[in-house]
């Protein structure tokens, strides 16, 4: 499965074969949203994740990866509970926040995490 675009151009889903491309290489930080389609706060943080990725164009590339159609992934970084959210920065994961969560949370939550 290749990745694509949500509907509103602002969030790829990706998948273990895209994974390096999109998150590991990419030249911005990427924010990783590990859900799945039976997970109710997972679906209840995907609008929250879309404004993220509106707010924070071209600073921060925001994906969303299924950990039911991508469980490698998942195991790699060692994703227990979802929704989980991993910001990675060249290449390497340097945060990471667990659980639901509003909007102005995560924009917090990617400012002090860039910032160190």
């Amino acid at each position: 499965m290749e990745s694509r675009i949500d509907n509103n151009n602002v969030v790829t889903h990706v998948t273990n074969q895209r994974w390096d491309a999109e998150v590991l290489k990419s030249d911005v930080p990427v924010l990783v949203d590990f859900w799945a389609e039976w997970c109710g706060p997972c679906r209840m943080v995907g609008p929250a994740v879309e404004q993220v990725a509106k707010i924070m164009a071209g600073k921060l590339k925001v994906t969303k990866l299924n950990v039911d159609e991508n469980q490698e992934i998942a195991m790699r970084y060692n994703v227990q509970s979802i929704p989980s959210l991993l910001l990675f920065k060249g290449g390497k994961e340097i945060a990471r926040t667990i659980g639901a969560a509003q909007k102005e949370t995560y924009l917090k939550f990617i400012e002090n995490s860039l910032k160190s």
